[in-house]
């Protein structure tokens, strides 16, 4: 039971910072609504946090803790100890480096990720500007990431699920209060971007004192242990976030599309990324530990019996969260966005590109909850190969889908240019989504493949996937029955769209439920791994 309420612990302090994450992206859109200055601040923003991602989340954390853990389970405090303080110094180190390029080389950084912005000289350099403040976060984040993965190998997880709050309330508490102090209001965001990197490692700190673990930075790059981990980090680069990759090249295409575009694309993105975050990132962030000390005990039935059971939840909780999001699509981001300067017509963009993401948001979780049966076992390679193999076709998909949807709303006439027709037409961006999500399954597909071979690939839960997909079907129906016409949603008020919110989801997930019931599918069945 301790994984399933870890997992649960995890998964609630999370809800905390995704519900504000949605209040946080309900007042930047009533704010600044979906315009070219925005767009220049989600690069400036993504930048970084796509490199935090990329870095401190995937390939620093999916290197550090199975051998931090290896390190704890020969019970060296010492040891343990001198690995961290060693670890702490050399990516302070690192981190400086990377951070003084960032901020110098911030106008080449945004030529090189949006493209598209050089047609427009005042969007370039605002989204310059704006890159200057926000990379220091990096730095901080990274170190914060450092601290969180210190935390969940000795079995705390709660408060480094809780900590990515600070940031919605940074950027929250930038946008109402101090926007106006800003000839430029977006630039109060990136502000805001780098305060919530400070407040976010400076939280930890007293947590770890109390441990006994907090670290004190001594670069040695020669130490064994860190060694090892950078051994590990150099193919875990792309292995461990092909996803965020394939955002980033979203972001690129999407410079060159309609105004606009990119903050589609985010709050799409956005409303995808709060199961995944609430469900997959929190199996993934639970299961690495554990999956790690039972690799060093050479427990190979349990922990099998570990990622058959984190694939049961994610398949429990993944399918009906992309059946629903995909179904309210439009009545969700009428009720969390459509307010002050977002339009009907961002509303309508907005939920193509999340019905878009929801085609792959069952892999996303599944790549998540995967990707630590290699890494545990510090294997590297293999992800790596998939992750390429499924980020070629991402960038092969990305270009396939857009110029085929370009080509169906112009009527098949490029007769001004394929990009004079790209930046003049709304709904390509979908296609960048839709390249996301074959991209994601892809890679599922061959982690799953290749976990055979030394036979700890999860077995294929037939009933299962039969039971979740009778169950989703009836919800989705029971969800179409009970759903008002999205012009009741447009022109109703606050009160009443957030009430028949209510009354949606609450029909889906009782239908879901009852029906998982009746086919047999019992809450004992999830609460543990299963050795066989």
């Amino acid at each position: 039971m301790s994984l399933l309420r870890n997992t649960f612990n995890f998964g609630a302090m999370t809800l905390v910072s995704r519900i504000l994450g949605f209040v946080r992206d309900v007042v930047l859109a009533r704010w600044f609504g979906a315009t070219a200055a925005t767009d220049a601040f989600f690069v400036a923003f993504k930048i970084p946090n796509f490199l935090r991602r990329l870095f401190a989340e995937g390939s620093f954390s999916l290197a550090f803790v199975p051998v931090l853990a290896e390190y704890r389970e020969k019970g060296d405090t010492a040891a343990m100890k001198s690995l961290i303080d060693a670890t702490a110094g050399s990516l302070l180190a690192v981190l400086l480096v990377m951070t003084g390029i960032g901020v110098l080389a911030a106008p080449v950084f945004i030529s090189i990720f949006a493209p598209g912005f050089h047609d427009n000289p005042e969007q370039h350099a605002l989204a310059s500007d704006m890159l200057r403040i926000t990379f220091p976060y990096l730095l901080f984040i990274a170190l914060t990431a450092l601290s969180g993965g210190i935390l969940n190998t000795l079995g705390r997880f709660a408060l480094p699920a809780l900590t990515p709050a600070l940031l919605n309330i940074s950027l929250i508490t930038a946008a109402v209060a101090f926007s106006a102090w800003f000839e430029v209001p977006v630039k109060s965001l990136a502000w805001g971007v780098l305060v919530a990197g400070i407040l976010q490692l400076a939280v930890q700190l007293p947590s770890l004192a109390r441990h006994g673990v907090l670290p004190v930075p001594r670069p040695n790059f020669s130490h064994p242990g860190v060694r090892r981990i950078m051994k590990l980090m150099v193919p875990t680069l792309f292995g461990s976030s092909v996803a965020q990759i394939s955002l980033l090249l979203d972001v690129l295409i999407a410079s060159l599309l309609i105004e606009a575009s990119i903050s589609w694309l985010y709050y799409g993105d956005r409303l995808m990324e709060f199961p995944l975050g609430l469900f997959g990132v929190a199996l993934s962030v639970v299961i690495l530990p554990t999956l790690s000390s039972l690799h060093a005990r050479n427990d190979r039935t349990e922990f099998r019996a570990t990622l058959e059971w984190a694939m049961l939840l994610g398949l429990v909780i993944g399918v009906p969260s992309a059946v629903g999001l995909a179904v309210v699509a439009e009545p969700l981001v009428v009720t969390l966005f459509q307010y002050g300067a977002f339009t009907a017509h961002d509303v309508q963009m907005a939920a193509l590109a999340l019905m878009a993401y929801c085609i792959g948001l069952p892999a996303f979780i599944g790549v998540k909850i995967l990707a630590p049966a290699y890494f545990s076992r510090q294997d590297t390679k293999t992800p790596v190969r998939i992750a390429v193999t499924a980020l070629a076709l991402n960038m092969l998909l990305n270009v396939v889908f857009v110029v085929v949807i370009i080509w169906h709303l112009s009527g098949g006439d490029f007769g001004d240019g394929l990009f004079a027709t790209l930046a003049a037409h709304p709904g390509a961006h979908a296609g960048l989504a839709l390249a996301s999500s074959a991209s994601a399954w892809l890679n599922f597909g061959l982690l799953w493949r290749n976990l055979r071979k030394p036979g700890l690939s999860p077995a294929l839960p037939i009933k299962r996937i039969g039971q979740v997909a009778l169950a989703c079907l009836v919800m989705a129906t029971s969800v179409l029955a009970v759903q008002p016409d999205i012009s009741a949603w447009l022109e109703a008020g606050v009160a009443w769209r957030i009430g028949w919110l209510i009354v949606v989801i609450g029909t889906g997930a009782a239908a879901y439920g009852l029906v998982l019931l009746l086919a047999g599918l019992r809450p004992r069945h999830l609460a543990r791994p299963m050795a066989t």
